[in-house]
């Protein structure tokens, strides 16, 4: 099983701050997003990590690369907890990359990723976005595409309001376990008057290699952009078992600023090294107290 993680959007939402960084090393906490969703990828046994980038993005490859200059410094000071930390980047997946020549859309970022992938399912990770640790994603997906050889993808439920900016599914009950549904139609984006249910397509999908065929028919869609909803439609139309599960943990959505801002903070809070003083300074920074 490969991934296919794409990342090569233009992130104008954070300009001018993705303008030399790319929006997937944006750090959260002393992590950069990309890493967290590597990481994920590592967790459940995935060992090979595309990564589909765009001009001025070669840093993400970096980050997963060996920095001896660093490594010896940090070495020499005794500082073995961080050299760890940093030698585990280089460590988590063999990574490689292919150009993504212009952002067409998810779908178009998808079908340049098959000649690495070849002719087996493989999973693909948003960039942007990612799920708690200890409530992983990706093992219980990996495990039911083994059962159906079909697509499986991953819901979350939303409130009517926010369905414009999602891929909406329609589905139908399924004996194959708690929380899986079978999908019955996908649609883009569309209006809450509109949607067919509150199950938003969540960043993460076990795709089979037939998809690819199923991009390059694809037309633009919402957006004038090759949408991968839209090419599994197809697929579910062909008659490709396509089933969802039903996520309960809580994703970060690094997206957009306010996301972002969300998971910095939630992810602080939690942290054993900084979390009681940091949730102590923000308690009294929201009452109005805090300056320092």
């Amino acid at each position: 099983m490969k991934a296919v993680i794409p990342a090569a959007g233009l992130a104008t939402r954070f300009l001018p701050a993705t303008k030399a960084v790319p929006k997937e090393l944006l750090p959260v906490v002393d992590r950069p997003v990309l890493q967290y969703i590597v990481e994920e990828a590592a967790a459940a046994g995935i060992s090979d990590v595309l990564l589909v980038t765009g001009r001025g993005k070669t840093s993400m490859v970096d980050h997963f690369d060996r920095r001896p200059d660093v490594e010896a410094r940090l070495e020499e000071k005794g500082d073995l907890e961080r050299l760890a930390a940093v030698r585990r980047t280089s460590e988590l997946a063999d990574i490689y990359t292919c150009r993504q020549g212009e952002p067409l859309g998810l779908g178009h970022a998808v079908g340049v990723a098959a000649s690495h992938i070849g002719d087996n399912a493989f999973a693909v990770l948003l960039g942007d976005e990612f799920v708690e640790e200890d409530k992983p994603l990706l093992p219980a997906m990996l495990d039911l595409q083994a059962q159906t050889g079909g697509i499986v993808l991953a819901f979350m439920e939303v409130k009517p309001e926010e369905t414009s900016r999602y891929g909406i599914a329609s589905v139908s009950p399924s004996d194959l376990g708690e929380d899986v549904v079978e999908v019955t139609g996908l649609v883009e984006k569309p209006s809450p008057e509109e949607s067919p249910s509150n199950l938003a397509v969540l960043g993460r999908y076990i795709l089979p290699a037939k998809i690819f065929d199923a991009i390059k028919d694809t037309k633009p869609g919402s957006g004038g952009e090759i949408q991968l909803t839209d090419a599994m439609a197809t697929l579910l139309a062909d008659g490709t078992p396509v089933h969802g599960i039903i996520y309960r943990g809580h994703r970060y959505d690094t997206g957009m600023p306010l996301g972002y801002l969300q998971a910095v903070v939630e992810l602080a809070a939690k942290r054993e090294d900084l979390g009681e003083e940091f949730r102590a300074w923000l308690g009294e920074f929201v009452a109005g107290g805090a300056r320092g």
